[in-house]
């Protein structure tokens, strides 16, 4: 059934992911460290296409180990993007009607600059002299990615988790910019928790073997040992207690009598190894590093005066949801948003969606999530058309 009202669901076929260079060594990016980079290429998808008066955008910022690719396949119909679900005709964010843009992050590895780029004062990768970044220089890249494609005030921006960070620093540095944001189980400012979680992670990283001061592109090798690790422990966070007792509960990975021992004996240590293998084909370590230190620094509400001043009176308005089932950032990150959006008297609907997958609730297809995002992007579908 369709999450559009009299509408058909149908997946977007084949797609193709576009560079383009965004700055150069005439136009720099300078940073919100005052730091610089002379050459910054953007990786990006689109869907759909944009109205004559470009009034039909929705931006979708990706989450940490996202990427570019959120729907539709490269060739094979079986392997798809990861907002697959949610980007399509009849889907929540309706190709048919909208035009759906989605780049990966700077400081990212599927082809937007990062650690990993050439370096163009070397000619060797960046590795760790990689400036540290922050979400406002993501919403930089992102705006700039839209006035590229003649986009000035999009409908909507949306994202879960990291990528609902960034739609909250954008429609706070740019009041009015955005017609709309959809903030995804996210958070304004991380834990002591959360930080000690992706602090373990990078130790597992830049611990192994291999990692050679995060300069490995040139001795041939990689820290898969540390990132699948990191991998592994970040996952854990992702799924709920509940998702997990019902997906592997103490079910064992062989016939008849556990094995005893220190290897693969539960169908859940059989789980996070496949995780962590995979995720160490598609992902570099430094980005992993540099991603997750943005979170960490991410604290848009903190001096809350000043904020609330800033987006008084705007016009953007804002769905903001949560999981009940996620304890990595959990109901009360989204409450604190909440609050502070409505002390500034911005339109702001809020829903706790029942899930029980935990953190991940955000990439599957929970029907009452779905029908929620739905509902929202089409009403301010309409009213941009005077609907």
């Amino acid at each position: 059934m369709s999450a559009v009202p009299g509408g058909v669901e149908r997946s977007l076929g084949l797609v193709e992911t576009r560079r383009v260079a965004l700055w150069d060594e005439r136009d720099p990016l300078v940073l919100e460290s005052g730091e610089q980079l002379e050459f910054v290429e953007v990786a990006y998808e689109t869907y759909g296409e944009l109205d004559a008066d470009a009034s039909n955008c929705v931006y979708v910022c990706h989450a940490l180990t996202g990427d570019a690719h959120a729907a539709g396949h490269h060739g094979d119909p079986a392997r798809r993007g990861w907002w697959d679900n949610l980007i399509g005709p009849g889907k929540p964010l309706d190709t048919d009607r909208l035009y759906v843009v989605c780049a990966n992050l700077l400081g990212g590895c599927q082809g937007t600059t990062g650690p990993s780029s050439i370096d163009p004062r070397t000619g060797k990768p960046y590795g760790l002299r990689f400036p540290l970044c922050t979400v406002r220089d993501l919403v930089t890249v992102h705006r700039r990615l839209l006035a590229h494609l003649g986009v000035e005030r999009p409908l909507a921006a949306i994202g879960g988790s990291v990528g609902g960070m960034q739609v909250l620093q954008w429609a706070i540095d740019h009041p009015d910019e955005l017609g709309s944001g959809l903030v995804i189980c996210a958070s304004a400012r991380l834990t002591a928790q959360n930080i000690a979680f992706s602090a373990v992670a990078r130790a597992a990283i830049m611990e192994d073997e291999n990692f050679h001061g995060g300069d490995y592109y040139e001795h041939g090798v990689r820290p898969d040992s540390g990132l699948s690790l990191a991998r592994r422990i970040a996952h854990i966070t992702y799924l709920s207690e509940e998702s997990m007792r019902a997906k592997f509960g103490r079910r064992l990975q062989h016939d008849g009598e556990p094995l005893r021992g220190f290897g693969i004996d539960f169908a859940v240590e059989s789980y996070l190894e496949y995780q962590g293998e995979s995720f160490v084909n598609r992902f570099d370590a430094n980005s992993y590093l540099y991603l997750t230190r943005v979170m960490d620094y991410f604290d848009p509400l903190g001096d809350v005066a000043p904020v609330i001043e800033r987006l008084h009176g705007s016009r953007t308005r804002f769905l903001v949801l949560s999981f009940d089932t996620d304890w990595r950032f959990p109901t009360e990150h989204s409450r604190e948003i909440v609050r502070i959006l409505t002390a500034a008297r911005i339109p702001v609907t809020f829903r706790e969606i029942e899930s029980p997958h935990g953190h991940d609730s955000f990439l599957l297809p929970v029907p009452e999530y779905h029908r929620t995002v739905a509902a929202f992007v089409e009403r301010q579908r309409l009213e941009a058309v005077g609907g």
